[in-house]
């Protein structure tokens, strides 16, 4: 058996409370060794789609073989299945929700095992924090090398979020939607280069403003401060951006609001 000594650890749990300190102090009890790395614990409350767009943006630079935990979990304690997800050189352990469909998406080898190998479990699990009680310890002996495949049957029904690619309608324009607004007010599109291959040039619509400005980095010094422009995110989709302002205010712009492209 291999270890595996990296575990991440993305929540909807905030840091007020001692929900995060007790996932890790299960994780260490079993494994001391193990290198936790927080990605984020302000998803917002219940926000499936948010949490699984930010495990989209940085799994991959993590080393191959890290455990990520994932919990956003508003049906905790419900029929709802947890699992254990292996995917190209990474693992995933969370609740079968949708947590974890953009890697089910981007990844071409995947398979994922409905957890109930009760053994691994914390004893007298809280039907209320399986975050401590199963998926801290099922990444923890994952992190020990126990093969994911001892842990449960092999399930392919695993639930799925909405595809987060865009739709081309008949007229060839391009319906995307905004995915993601980060701490600056950008406004992340589902827009990859690849949508964009065929057109020479283009122009978005939102909430019936057009943005027609493709810059390459933020405070391109031919642009005025105040323009609207779109710009290539690191997460590899285009972000719509205002130099020094929050583009969602200035839109009126929310997570799912629809992005028309046009020529």
């Amino acid at each position: 058996m291999t270890s595996r000594r990296v575990i991440t650890l993305l929540t909807d749990f905030g840091t007020a409370d001692y929900f995060v300190a007790a996932v890790k102090g299960v994780i260490l009890t079993i494994n001391p060794e193990v290198s936790l790395v927080d990605i984020t614990h302000e998803i917002p409350p219940q926000d499936i789609e948010s949490g699984a767009f930010t495990l989209l943006t940085c799994y991959r630079d993590f080393p191959a073989g890290t455990i990520h935990v994932a919990v956003v979990d508003p049906g905790v304690g419900s029929s709802r299945r947890p699992i254990v997800v292996r995917a190209g050189t990474h693992y995933f352990v969370g609740p079968d929700n949708g947590l974890f469909s953009y890697v089910y998406d981007r990844e071409p080898s995947v398979e994922v095992f409905h957890a109930t190998a009760a053994e691994h479990f914390r004893q007298s699990p809280s039907p209320t924090f399986h975050g401590r009680a199963i998926f801290a310890p099922m990444a923890a002996a994952l992190s020990k090398g126990l093969g994911a495949e001892t842990l449960g049957p092999t399930i392919t029904d695993q639930v799925r979020l909405p595809p987060i690619a865009p739709t081309k309608d008949d007229t060839g324009k391009l319906h995307a939607r905004i995915i993601h607004i980060d701490h600056f007010g950008n406004c992340i599109t589902n827009i990859t280069h690849g949508d964009l291959l065929d057109r020479a040039s283009f122009r978005l619509y939102v909430n019936g403003k057009a943005v027609e400005t493709l810059r390459r980095f933020f405070t391109d010094e031919h642009g005025s401060k105040e323009e609207i422009f779109t710009i290539w995110g690191s997460a590899g989709f285009l972000e719509i951006a205002i130099n020094g302002a929050s583009a969602a205010e200035v839109l009126k712009a929310k997570r799912g609001d629809l992005v028309i492209v046009s020529a």
